[in-house]
């Protein structure tokens, strides 16, 4: 498995520096370099097989606090505009609540204090971003399966769907998985990291950690959770914000 992932992540990070994409700014410059595209683009399909025959239940590497980073960059937006959103912020998002609804039995209005009340997992994982860096953080939330399962998932549905307060450069921020990710031990909502509630840059109130995937699956500022039977129709229908506009791969297995 170790060998796996070294694959994986050697190929980004040729992919990326193949034409000096390393030095750009962030993962909104990535997708301009066409090599970098054309190595997630070629190596999804296979790598999920590959992955989910491996075990779809293997464990990411989990850290102990002596490792972790003593700077952890912040991914993606830094903060939002939304005004909705900055009057949550102002309030501590005390009346916040986050939505569950779609294909389920039984639509969900869950407050933070109540998702801060369900059983809850701390993990000590590595992040590692398209943009070739990586740091080790901790974080805490409620597990995604035994929520989807309170919600009582309707027969038909096949992904779930993050939608996100934040814009990015002018476009909606979402995120998708299917149910093999949403029920994976490690995929949690973390409202935590490194022992305090999320800051804004990091995502607060809530943000996806998904382990075995990169950094740009771990959608961050998440508002509604949607189950759904296809992502077509879905914004530009590839399954998130980078896939439909940056042609990133849908499943960034690691």
């Amino acid at each position: 498995m170790s060998r796996l992932i070294l694959s994986r992540r050697t190929l980004i990070r040729v992919g990326a520096a193949g034409a000096g994409s390393l030095l750009l700014s962030g993962c909104d410059r990535l997708f301009e370099n066409p090599a970098f595209r054309h190595t997630l683009e070629g190596a999804e399909d296979l790598h999920m097989a590959t992955q989910r025959a491996l075990g779809r239940n293997a464990l990411a590497r989990e850290f102990t606090e002596a490792d972790m980073s003593p700077v952890f960059r912040a991914n993606g937006s830094r903060e939002v505009a939304d005004p909705v959103y900055r009057r949550h912020l102002a309030q501590g998002f005390a009346q916040w609540a986050l939505r569950v609804e779609g294909l389920v039995e039984k639509p969900l209005t869950l407050p933070l204090d109540t998702l801060r009340s369900m059983p809850q997992r701390t993990q000590i994982t590595r992040h590692d971003c398209v943009e070739g860096w990586s740091a080790i953080g901790q974080w805490t939330g409620p597990r995604l399966g035994p929520l989807l399962d309170l919600a009582g998932l309707k027969p038909q549905a096949k992904y779930v769907v993050f939608h996100c307060a934040d814009l990015y450069h002018g476009r909606p921020y979402y995120e998708s998985i299917d149910l093999v990710d949403a029920f994976h031990p490690q995929t949690i909502l973390a409202w935590a990291m490194n022992g305090k509630p999320l800051e804004q840059a990091h995502g607060a109130p809530l943000r996806l950690r998904v382990e075995r995937q990169l950094g740009y699956k771990h959608a961050k500022f998440v508002t509604r959770i949607e189950a759904v039977a296809s992502l077509d129709g879905i914004y530009g229908g590839k399954g998130g914000y980078w896939e439909d506009n940056g042609a990133y791969a849908w499943y960034a297995g690691i």
